[in-house]
């Protein structure tokens, strides 16, 4: 199976399938192994092949955990502090924080200007890292998928009507929801690059 392929690459070496879990996730995070890999990455599943030194072995793994860490508590980390056009949201007068924070769909300026995104008419996020684009899922920058869900969008077909401004007071308690989780993405995104670019060279036969 596949954790006794690792075993025979790694003879004499402890680890457990936890360990091998966390190598595979921070293999795939690997932009040498993205690009080696990208075409049967698109027609099957990926192949997952063994770094010659164990100790890269590892490497990959304690990233893949520090990632995996990032990527599942995403709501709990600190949201980035992005500059608010408007002034501090933290001094701000809001007397009803539930239409002051709603979103219908957040916006670039342009197509170039990825450091500025309208969240409303009161709001304007300005000096976005671009690095934080950087960090893509499924062909889409993690900030872009945020974009798109965050929003309020009427499926043509059923008329039914999706408002993401409905979970952030209802469920999440928090009008301000969507803005905070696209301030937390960026430093998901961040801390992500941060650590694919900390990843080894991928030494495979």
């Amino acid at each position: 199976n596949g954790l006794q392929y690792f075993f025979n690459a790694y003879p004499g070496e402890t680890f457990g399938k936890e360990s091998l879990f966390y190598y595979v996730y921070g293999l795939l995070h690997s932009s040498e192994y993205r690009e080696r890999f990208q075409n049967n990455l698109s027609k099957e599943l990926p192949r997952i092949p063994a770094v010659k030194r164990f100790e890269d072995f590892m490497t990959f793994s304690e990233a893949g955990r520090k990632l995996g860490d990032l990527h599942i508590n995403y709501e709990s980390v600190e949201p980035y502090s992005v500059v608010i056009k408007e002034g501090d949201l933290r001094l701000a007068d809001i007397p009803d924080p539930k239409e002051y924070y709603r979103v219908e769909k957040m916006k670039f300026p342009n197509k170039k200007d990825k450091k500025t995104v309208f969240y409303n008419k009161n709001i304007t996020m300005q000096n976005i890292p671009t690095t934080a684009y950087e960090y893509v899922v499924n062909s889409k920058s993690a900030l872009e998928w945020v974009m798109e869900r965050q929003c309020v969008k009427k499926d043509k077909a059923s008329g039914i009507v999706n408002d993401a401004n409905d979970y952030a007071n209802e469920t999440m308690n928090n009008p301000a929801y969507p803005l905070e989780l696209f301030q937390r993405v960026i430093t998901v995104s961040l801390e992500t690059m941060k650590i694919v670019r900390s990843l080894p060279k991928l030494d495979i036969d």
